[in-house]
């Protein structure tokens, strides 16, 4: 994919995704609650690998394989939040919270044209009890197989270990930048 095409495919995957850039910095409306999470698949949650791992492939695909969105919900604390980081006017930033279900139905239509895989490329971790940060670093591509990912970026994942499962509670992301590139100890290591 040519380097002008990709920054435009991201561009209006983030215009989806985060919302008009030039709206208030608030939302207008609270993102919609999550009352109750569908039953999860005991092996997507029973450790932070596996949620992450489900996390990834749950949004991955092609354009002709629907989302299994009750699965996407099942790895979700109720009340959990989405997060996406958005240029603003003035060289600024902003942000955009959204429920596992806003983001669900602003992420639909883009999926069913497009080819959308994510994946993690490398991950830094701390834990304190039952609750866990992670700093995951994403390749995202239209194909599979395709050579080169169309973006990259960091998304700030907490986790949640209520002694049963693992639940994501924020996935708080931004992607890199030609202004704000990945940092070395986020990208992936060689030996």
């Amino acid at each position: 994919m040519k380097p002008k095409f990709a920054w435009i495919a991201v561009s209006v995957l983030f215009l989806i995704l985060a919302g008009n850039a030039q709206a208030q910095e608030e939302p207008k409306a609270a993102p919609s609650q999550q009352t109750a999470a569908p039953a999860a698949n005991p092996a997507d949650v029973a450790s932070p690998d596996a949620i992450l791992a489900a996390l990834y492939d749950v949004i991955s695909g092609p354009p002709s394989k629907p989302r299994d969105w009750n699965r996407f919900r099942s790895l979700f604390l109720p009340g959990a939040r989405l997060i996406p980081t958005v240029a603003g006017p003035n060289s600024g930033e902003r942000v955009r919270i959204l429920s596992p279900d806003d983001y669900a139905a602003a992420a639909e239509p883009y999926f069913e044209k497009n080819g959308f895989f994510e994946k993690e490329v490398a991950r830094k971790s701390e834990r304190f009890g039952g609750v866990m940060q992670v700093f995951s670093t994403y390749e995202s591509r239209h194909a599979a197989a395709d050579a080169q990912p169309f973006a990259r970026g960091v998304n700030s994942i907490q986790l949640f270990f209520d002694g049963k499962r693992w639940w994501v509670v924020t996935v708080f992301w931004q992607e890199e930048t030609s202004a704000n590139p990945l940092p070395k100890e986020l990208l992936p290591q060689t030996h």
